[in-house]
């Protein structure tokens, strides 16, 4: 057999091999979604394959189990947040502006509220996720410590690591049930005044003295 004829053998596999890391990527980008917007429990595995143009048997040619997907799913959230939140902060900060006071703003606006399906995990799974089990609970803290890492290195230095920390995990709370208290009032001007109290609540947190 000639060397090109045996590059051709192998490029099928390599072609086949990409498109089940595109196709295993879309999955778990539809995945995230529908998680955020109908819960994990609401959200079933022939339907988000279907909706992802797959068939309900090829999960487990991608995936050992649903737990499996939603570990991934959480993760990949959570690392989009993360690169988000640090490129919003930087770009504040390249501008004259405050970081942390751009990532605050920018979680708790309209858009967020209104579109559970594009936004943090964290807010829109978290109740589930304390009562699922421990291995999916520890996917999901580990994102959220990633998050707070970055909320804790845009505080003043003179609070020290050990009492940014603590404050850091203060401000992404408060900021995870100003958007979930948000989402839940109906009536849409008190909703709009309930992320703006939370904007203030949350600078006031960051700008103490510590």
């Amino acid at each position: 057999m000639s060397i090109i004829q045996s590059a051709r053998r192998e490029r099928p596999i390599r072609y086949e091999k990409g498109r089940k890391d595109q196709t295993r990527k879309r999955v778990v980008d539809v995945a995230s979604a529908q998680f955020r917007a109908k819960g994990i429990d609401g959200t079933g595995v022939a339907g988000l394959m279907a909706d992802a143009g797959l068939t309900h048997g090829g999960f487990y040619a991608h995936f050992k189990s649903k737990d499996d997907l939603v570990r991934e799913a959480l993760a990949a959230v959570s690392e989009r947040s993360l690169k988000t939140w640090k490129a919003e902060a930087e770009a504040a900060r390249e501008s004259g502006g405050d970081g942390l006071e751009a990532i605050i703003r920018r979680y708790l606006r309209t858009v967020h509220r209104d579109q559970p399906d594009r936004g943090c995990s964290v807010a829109a799974l978290a109740p589930e996720v304390a009562r699922n089990k421990p291995e999916i609970r520890a996917a999901m803290a580990e994102g959220a410590q990633d998050l707070v890492a970055v909320i804790a290195a845009e505080l003043p230095s003179s609070m020290g690591p050990d009492r940014a920390r603590d404050v850091a995990y203060a401000i992404f709370a408060l900021m995870i049930g100003t958007l979930q208290l948000a989402r839940v009032i109906p009536d849409e001007a008190l909703s709009d005044a309930v992320l703006r109290s939370g904007q203030d609540a949350a600078l006031r947190l960051a700008r103490q003295d510590g």
